[in-house]
């Protein structure tokens, strides 16, 4: 016999929703499209090798590859029905064009689901922010949240993340990430967020943007997008903090700071270090004070932590949820996730940071290898990318926080490191250290082979950061998967 409490448990709206993500009828409503043969998926893929059982296949067309070539691997790979513009056989719903018909699935996803959103931009720190966001709302919400993936965070990458909503949401996080002016506001009003976060303003594709300030300019397109009554969050240490607060206000909404400043919204009071190099914070939450552990370690972590609290703040969700999430939070593969190697002797540590890589992240990064106990220090560090006129200069102020770090052995990967590899050269002592050994090398392969010559020792540490461009996630991926010695 049920209990009692079990029968009186409250109904919801969202109890009348479908389990399933789609349908073919709710495809072809949305898109436009015409339906051919009943299905239902579960979820929504654009890439037929990450296609799984009972997924969407959708089959965009690009300038050098047609997805229409890939539907039949996609019903192989499990694919319940297929998104296409030319008719297939299988179930599929026919359209006239396959982007703008993901786009309209996207809008209709986030129309039907009745849940609170945030838009998460910035320069550095928008994805790691992004997934601690949505660690904290999901335990708020037992489940309830969802969030875009990875990176999928551009004209394709959004649409199809608000694809993927369940109707049954009750929070959704969503990426926005730009190149050029112009961008932001496109994707911004197809999220339509309630709360509009900024991280940071850094010099990440100032080679289009020409100046700080641009990008500054571009991030607060987010804004637009903003519902009514909507709230930006806005870091109170950036220089740009006020262009950031007033391109808000321009549209209406409201705005919350975080950060370090004393006239911060949410401020950080007292940071801790602990053993296993996270940190224990105590904010200003407005008119309370929220005390909790960050368990990823790093300056960078600390003001992530207080943008996810600023948001969850705006959203009125359980802060001390959100304070058991960010304590349980681990690294990100390619942004700061650790493996623990062995090797002769012992283990030797390896930072993974190869995702990306801009001067303010780079920086961070190195700060982080200086202060992790080890008895040598190796930086791998791939060019920083989309830095224009300003490349040379930015490689070459790299020096600065590697003496800083007290880096060991150097491996500098790629033709726009020359700068810094010229800096390292003169052999100079400064007032931060003597230059560390180095080697230069033009791409990720040869990286590997200095290594290899370098050879790991037990209590090493490896940071491994560069732009995704450069390929260094090969170079983790060999040393991860390398046997241990004796196997």
């Amino acid at each position: 016999m049920a209990h009692p409490a079990i029968l009186d448990w409250p109904e919801q709206p969202s109890d009348d929703l479908p389990l399933a993500l789609w349908d073919a009828d709710a495809i072809a409503s949305a898109t436009g499209g015409t339906a051919h043969g009943s299905f239902q998926v579960s979820g929504v893929e654009i890439d037929s090798r990450d296609v799984g059982e009972g997924d969407l296949f959708v089959a965009l067309k690009g300038a050098a590859m047609d997805g229409h070539r890939f539907v039949a691997g996609a019903f192989e790979r499990g694919a319940a029905g297929v998104l296409v513009s030319k008719p297939v056989d299988g179930p599929h719903v026919l359209v006239d064009d396959t982007q703008a018909a993901l786009e309209a699935l996207g809008a209709a996803a986030r129309a039907r689901a009745d849940m609170q959103v945030v838009g998460v931009t910035g320069s550095v720190g928008k994805t790691s922010t992004k997934e601690a966001l949505f660690a904290a709302l999901d335990r708020a919400s037992r489940g309830a949240a969802h969030a875009s993936v990875k990176s999928y965070n551009n004209h394709t990458g959004v649409p199809l993340s608000l694809a993927r909503t369940p109707a049954r949401s009750h929070y959704g996080v969503y990426e926005m990430g730009m190149n050029h002016a112009g961008e932001i506001a496109a994707l911004t009003t197809q999220v339509r967020p309630h709360v509009a976060l900024v991280t940071a303003i850094a010099p990440a594709h100032i080679e289009n943007l020409g100046s700080e300030e641009n990008i500054a300019r571009a991030k607060a397109e987010i804004f637009e997008g903003l519902e009514p009554g909507g709230i930006a969050i806005v870091p109170a240490d950036s220089p740009h903090a006020e262009l950031l607060a007033g391109a808000a206000q321009a549209v209406g909404a409201s705005v919350t700071t975080f950060g370090l400043e004393s006239a911060a919204d949410i401020k950080l009071l007292e940071s801790v270090t602990t053993r296993d190099g996270g940190s224990l914070l105590t904010v200003q939450v407005r008119d309370r004070r929220l005390c909790f552990t960050i368990g990823n370690p790093g300056r960078h972590w600390v003001s992530n932590a207080l943008a996810v609290i600023a948001a969850c703040d705006a959203l009125g969700a359980d802060l001390g949820a959100a304070g058991l999430a960010l304590a349980e939070l681990q690294g990100l593969p390619g942004r700061g996730e650790r493996h623990v190697l062995p090797v002769e002797g012992g283990e030797a540590l390896l930072i993974d940071e190869s995702y990306n890589a801009n001067p303010t992240s780079m920086r961070s990064a190195l700060a982080l290898l200086g202060a992790v106990d080890a008895d040598r220090r190796i930086a791998v560090l791939g060019a920083m990318g989309e830095l224009g006129d300003h490349s040379d200069r930015f490689h070459a102020e790299l020096l600065e926080p590697i003496l800083s770090a007290q880096v060991d052995q150097a491996i500098l990967v790629g033709p726009a490191m020359r700068p810094l590899a010229e800096r390292l050269g003169t052999g100079e002592v400064s007032d931060l250290g003597k230059m560390p050994r180095f080697t230069h090398c033009d791409d990720a392969s040869a990286a590997q082979a200095a290594l290899d010559e370098i050879g790991l020792a037990n209590r090493d540490a490896v940071l491994v950061k560069g732009s995704n461009s450069v390929g260094l996630a090969a170079l983790v991926a060999d040393l991860v998967d390398a046997p241990a010695d004796g196997d």
